[in-house]
């Protein structure tokens, strides 16, 4: 079976930002994988190559065996993408976003409306779900995005940041919903974070990445092991020092 990513020595280069410095990495199939470091590593980017919106400079980046350059139609066929800063339409109820959305990938109304079951039941949010995206709280709107992104049963999830800004309750449910619907469905899911501690609740292993490069990589508990630390942010904060 071919890995779910296979990032090698990929370079991203905008103007004089070297953004992206010779970075390599493999995702296997069902793991969550996690990029973390501090804002401005190169995280973002890297999920962007891998999602076929950005073109690296140097390197290859393959899904599933598909080059994300020169398979780009088909890598979005078996990918779903949650940028940061994705939104959803404020006049759209939660029920008609996810239609709305849906009909991007379905082929028909039955496959609309199992979508849609699979991402109501995947949020969580019940009868709010008839209320306009404009009245929900920033919570509400994250967990329906992750609903969006996960009910089309992708072979690999792109989150970048799915806790980002949000509270204790509701960074803790979107977490639950990730490591829920990948024990269920055996999804792999590519996650970027800045949040270390998060990541040690699920991700199978991480990257840590400073300036663009992996400094470290491996299961958030051998990183603590290997280099005598709590936790990740201390692991993190020791190998950029020795690196």
């Amino acid at each position: 079976m071919s890995l779910a990513v296979e990032a090698s020595n990929v370079v991203k280069v905008f103007g004089n930002v070297r953004a992206l410095d010779g970075l390599s990495f493999a995702v296997r199939p069902g793991e969550t994988y996690g990029l973390i470091g501090p804002n401005g590593a190169g995280k973002t980017t890297a999920l962007r190559i891998v999602s076929t919106l950005l073109l690296p400079t140097a390197g290859t980046v393959k899904v599933f065996g598909l080059d994300v350059v020169k398979e780009a139609g088909e890598v979005r066929k078996v990918i779903s993408y949650l940028p940061e800063e994705a939104g959803a339409y404020r006049y759209l109820s939660g029920w008609e976003y996810l239609e709305f959305m849906a009909k991007f990938n379905a082929k028909s109304k039955d496959e609309v409306r199992a979508m849609v079951m699979e991402a109501a039941e995947i949020c969580g949010l019940g009868e709010r779900l008839k209320d306009k995206t404009k009245t929900y709280s920033k919570g509400m709107k994250r967990r329906l995005l992750v609903a969006r992104a996960l009910m089309t049963k992708p072979k690999l999830a792109i989150l970048d940041e799915p806790t980002s800004g949000l509270d204790v309750v509701h960074a803790y449910h979107v977490r639950e919903i990730i490591k829920r619907y990948v024990e269920t469905h055996g999804v792999t899911v590519l996650l970027s974070s800045h949040n270390m501690l998060e990541v040690e609740h699920l991700c199978d292993r991480v990257a840590l990445i400073n300036k663009g490069r992996i400094v470290a990589e491996g299961a958030p508990q051998e990183l603590k092991e290997k280099f005598g630390c709590k936790n990740l942010e201390e692991v993190f904060a020791r190998v950029v020092k020795i690196a």
